[in-house]
């Protein structure tokens, strides 16, 4: 699988850890930035993040910051981007699993290296259900893209 990973100064330490551990993993990995930990805007790196996987770049993502807040509201503004701040080893497989979840966000200031792992371990293997609820749901949350998307705010 093809993993984009991007962080800002926050999840620098973080994103340089995981990206080892998926590299061990078996998966290729574009790394987005930031390179180093020094002050950045985490919108810039979310939308780097979601941009290679909207153009094809990268099967999935996973994301880094402070907390993950920012980080997911910013890569989810972006049209077919579905990223879950995931703390907790359910939530990491079960929102691919029923809600085809593309990005993974980790808060780099709430989580330790050893679960960052599991969870990101849990988010590579797991696979959409295919089941048509599940289906059938997606297809509302596309269409709430579509509906705002054409509204100018």
């Amino acid at each position: 699988m093809r993993v984009v990973l991007g962080s800002d100064h926050a999840g620098f330490e973080l994103k340089q850890q995981i990206l080892e551990y998926v590299q061990a993993l078996g998966h290729e990995v574009l790394d987005v930035g930031t390179h180093d930990n020094s002050s950045v805007d985490y919108p810039d790196y979310a939308e780097a993040v979601g941009t290679a996987i909207i153009n094809k770049e990268a099967d999935r993502g996973i994301l880094f910051c402070g907390s993950g807040v920012g980080s997911g509201i910013a890569v989810n503004k972006i049209p077919g981007i579905r990223a879950g701040i995931c703390h907790d080893c359910y939530a990491a497989h079960q929102g691919v699993e029923h809600d085809d979840m593309n990005v993974l966000v980790l808060g780099a200031r709430i989580i330790a290296i050893a679960l960052a792992q599991d969870l990101v371990k849990l988010f590579l293997e797991a696979k959409f259900s295919e089941d048509p609820r599940h289906k059938r749901r997606l297809a509302k949350v596309a269409n709430l893209e579509k509906k705002y998307l054409l509204n100018k705010w």
